[in-house]
């Protein structure tokens, strides 16, 4: 499962990036209050953000999950789930109907990353403690990029506009 939950992100940053993509200029002129679409965050800060969590964390506790353990993965549901649930957020401050990544988070990584966590949890697959560290993992992997972006790029580009 946790190798799906893996592959449903991809999607989700396929939808981001790719097709339809244009995500960065939404992200910056909206979330962030950029008058450019190419900055703060730029193509090389999510490269940095998404490369490590997405594409070498997440399929990593995969294979950990599958020889040591459920729990090991069970972060990956809720740092799904987490994420989508930010695209929805997005959507409904900024009163927008589409941001990049909102389709799959909302057909595929909010109801799998749900439904994950449900299995898990309702088939007792992952004790109370797993499930405790994994939805802190999971917030934290989440906090970490609104952390670089709320609270570092935002104020650099604040700085950079005084100048």
């Amino acid at each position: 499962m946790f190798i799906i939950q893996g592959i449903i992100y991809w999607v989700h940053e396929f939808e981001e990036y790719i097709y339809p993509s244009g995500f960065l200029d939404y992200f910056n002129r909206h979330a962030m209050g950029s008058k450019r679409g190419d900055y703060p965050l730029t193509t090389i800060g999510s490269f940095w953000i998404n490369i490590p969590l997405v594409y070498i964390a997440m399929p990593f506790s995969a294979v950990l999950a599958h020889f040591f353990g459920l729990a090991f993965g069970l972060w990956t549901a809720y740092f799904s789930a987490l994420n989508a649930l930010s695209h929805v957020g997005m959507a409904v401050i900024f009163k927008n109907k589409y941001n990049p990544g909102l389709i799959a988070s909302v057909f595929l990584n909010i109801p799998f990353g749900i439904y994950t966590v449900w299995y898990f949890v309702s088939h007792n697959l992952v004790s109370t403690e797993a499930n405790i560290i994994s939805l802190i993992v999971g917030i934290l992997a989440q906090a970490s990029m609104m952390i670089y972006g709320f609270g570092y790029l935002v104020p650099k580009m604040k700085r950079e506009e005084k100048r």
